[in-house]
């Protein structure tokens, strides 16, 4: 099997207005590679991964295949679907406040989800994520289940998302922009975090984001989309060093110009790089 994840002639439109948001993507991911989909805000990046996990809001619709390890989703019920979300594609949301349910505290979150796909017992699963949960630094991990997402900052709800995927082990994990209502610092450790779990676990990613330092360093691959088509695909080196598309050199163009304006103001190239 050359590809993990083979995406055809995916549409997505709003039933209600008919308007369509992505016309025709086709791309894949390689097994144990990263793609990074890259672009403005509305380009289209964060719902066509959420159309790859099927969860779109109710009234947009979606057509084409989605072939994953062999088989179509597209295909697939939702109960069907739900047993492939977390033990096989994992998603890991731009805010991690809207992953958890917050009337409860985040264990119960954990124990729900490692209960349906393992059917292990409390203490098990209490066992697993301590384990997950230090190894992505989290301290005191068993008070940090006993929290509401509310009293836990964005950056450890962000850790707990990727502790719980070590433990289901999928095969494809989908972050959307996960480092984007982070500050700088602990953006830098959630991405380090990433690119240890793809070391550790071997997995695939889809990663969004629209800071293309952050690409640059985790991507294998990248694809590039505007206003909903993708107007450029391919390795993470040829698109910093060669973009052919008009777009992306504009892209790529200005995350140059704001370091050097940053490295100025730093005063220079030695201070900003400390």
């Amino acid at each position: 099997m050359s590809h993990l994840l083979e995406v055809s002639n995916l549409k997505i439109w709003d039933g209600g207005t008919g308007d369509v948001i992505v016309p025709g993507s086709s791309f894949h991911v390689k097994p144990g590679s990263c793609l990074a989909i890259v672009g403005e805000s509305g380009s289209g990046k964060s719902v066509t991964c959420k159309a790859i996990m099927r969860l779109n809001k109710a009234g947009i619709r979606q057509s084409g295949d989605l072939v994953f390890k062999g088989e179509n989703l597209s295909r697939l019920t939702e109960r069907e679907m739900r047993k492939k979300r977390g033990k096989q594609l994992c998603m890991i949301m731009q805010n991690g406040m809207r992953a958890f349910d917050p009337s409860c505290v985040v264990g119960v979150h954990l124990q729900e989800t490692l209960r349906r796909h393992f059917g292990w017992s409390k203490d098990e699963i209490t066992f697993q994520m301590k384990i997950a949960m230090g190894s992505v630094m989290l301290k005191n991990p068993l008070e940090v289940m006993n929290k509401y997402p509310h009293q836990l900052s964005g950056g450890m709800l962000q850790r707990v998302m990727i502790a719980l995927a070590i433990v289901l082990e999928p095969d494809l994990i989908v972050a959307d922009e996960p480092t984007t209502a982070l500050d700088t610092i602990s953006q830098f450790e959630v991405v380090d975090q990433f690119m240890q779990l793809r070391e550790r676990m071997g997995c695939s990613m889809i990663f969004v984001s629209h800071d293309l330092a952050v690409v640059r360093k985790i991507s294998d691959e990248v694809m590039v989309m505007k206003d909903g088509v993708i107007v450029e695909q391919g390795t993470s080196q040829a698109i910093f060093a060669d973009a052919k598309h008009e777009y992306t050199r504009y892209l790529v163009s200005t995350k140059q110009s704001l370091h050097q304006h940053f490295k100025r103001v730093m005063g220079g190239s030695g201070v900003a790089e400390r």
